[in-house]
């Protein structure tokens, strides 16, 4: 399990820097100088690494990084020039040894973040590791530090993502494998303000998986996310509805990605990492997918390339991962879309277990414009996380969390087609709505 990496400019050149956990091996930074090549940076050593978060903790305008262990987690405080130091105990945050698996954070104030850490088997439950599901730590600020509370039940989790759901409300959805709680288990949504589960009098429809990864977007233009669940066997696209439930898209759709694409391997896939992004700036959201058998799961594809969905303009998706060039057969975990080389186009990091990392250059020709937005403002919440960026009817949540065990905090990669000059439309997340005018090809810095 895990593998996961985490993207964010950590020296302030603009070019993604990223962290790598490293399993039994020691975790890695890498610094991006430029041109696609990357420099391994001194970081404290750590073991038993599975991912990591960036997230702005103590909003001095360096990233941190939250990482997952089996064992306690760490607290990696950021500062110039991508240096980073233990600082668990600076920010008091408590011990607790598991087997943390995902990561999710908000603020409920413009203070300090609400954090959240999912955890997988209980690794001290002498009955497991079936039916040992381990509970969840919510880390809630108090004071000058944290106080952990439990949040269970907890069916084997390894992603959870806050952001606005269907309904416009803030929740936590946390999605479970299926593998250890075997049964009795299920697909979880948390309301953060209300502090519950929901359940199905709220329209909260119990479906099982063998939940790896979550992606969110809007994709059919309606301002509400839809968003994908990676499995074993078929990937789960659940399009938004009006009530602010969720249905399974239609087959049709193109998205269950069930089987691998090339090859005589007829057996279900293994998928983990899920990111929409737009590959090729149509200003259509597509869909990139990292896959791998868990070791040698006789009942599942053992050569299993990664998926690139290119999204058309009827809203079905085809695949192009072997003419892309992308069709590894590694067993991939975690990966990042991210523009590398600041040429505006979507790039491709793969994190896979007991072989190299592999990235992409996008060498796409004829692309459309694109346009990239950060914002930024005053206070804890420095980074404007829950905020919602529309550009040309393409909607965007600023959120953390999500993915298979690590995530990024980068400007929000808009393509635009034909587009050249488009209005930026921000709510910001005390709802305060800001517009914007700004020519294509650029990197747009917002602060309020």
């Amino acid at each position: 399990m895990g593998g996961g990496v985490a993207v964010m400019d950590c020296n302030g050149d603009r070019l993604p820097d990223f962290f790598a956990a490293g399993g039994t091996k020691p975790a890695v930074l890498f610094t991006n100088t430029g041109e696609f090549n990357f420099t391994q940076a001194n970081i404290p050593v750590l073991f038993d690494t599975t991912g990591a978060y960036p997230i702005d903790i103590n909003a001095d305008g360096h990233m941190d990084l939250f990482v997952l262990r089996i064992g306690p987690n760490v607290v990696l405080k950021g500062g110039a020039n991508c240096e980073f130091v233990d600082a668990t105990d600076e920010f008091k945050i408590p011990h607790a040894s598991q087997w943390s698996t995902a990561f999710s954070a908000w603020w409920s104030d413009n203070k300090f973040p609400h954090m959240v850490i999912g955890n997988y088997v209980d690794l001290d439950d002498p009955k497991g590791p079936f039916f040992a599901c381990d509970n969840h730590q919510l880390l809630v600020p108090s004071g000058n530090g944290y106080i952990a509370q439990k949040l269970e039940p907890g069916f084997c989790t390894l992603s959870m993502l806050a952001a606005q759901d269907a309904s416009g409300r803030m929740r936590l959805r946390i999605s479970n494998d299926r593998q250890y709680y075997v049964r009795n288990g299920y697909e979880q949504m948390w309301d953060i303000a209300d502090e519950r589960f929901l359940t199905e009098l709220d329209g909260w429809k119990k479906v099982s998986i063998w939940g790896m990864g979550i992606a969110s977007r809007d994709i059919t233009g309606d301002g509400r996310d839809e968003v994908f669940l990676t499995s074993m066997g078929d990937q789960l696209l659940q399009i938004a509805q009006e009530d602010g439930t969720y249905v399974a898209a239609p087959f049709e759709t193109g998205t269950y990605a069930h089987r691998p694409y090339f090859g005589d391997d007829g057996r279900p896939s293994t998928g983990w990492h899920a990111q929409f992004g737009d590959v090729n700036n149509d200003g259509r959201p597509d869909l990139f997918i990292s896959k791998g058998n868990v070791d040698q799961m006789p009942s599942n594809a053992i050569y299993d390339p990664n998926n690139l969905l290119i999204q058309k303009s009827d809203g079905r998706f085809i695949e192009v991962g072997l003419s892309a060039g992308i069709a590894s057969k590694e067993r991939s975990r975690g990966a990042a879309l991210a523009d590398f080389d600041l040429d505006g186009r979507l790039d491709i990091l793969v994190l896979n277990r007991r072989a190299p990392i592999q990235i992409y250059r996008n060498e796409t020709e004829n692309v459309g414009h694109w346009l990239k937005v950060k914002l930024t403002q005053d206070g804890g919440n420095r980074n404007a996380v829950g905020a919602r960026v529309e550009v040309g009817g393409d909607v965007q949540q600023i959120s953390i969390g999500g993915g298979h065990a690590g995530g990024q905090s980068l400007p929000l990669h808009f393509g635009l087609g034909s587009s050249r000059t488009v209005n930026i439309t921000v709510t910001w997340p005390d709802g305060v709505v800001i517009t914007h005018t700004a020519n294509a090809d650029q990197t747009v810095n917002l602060h309020r």
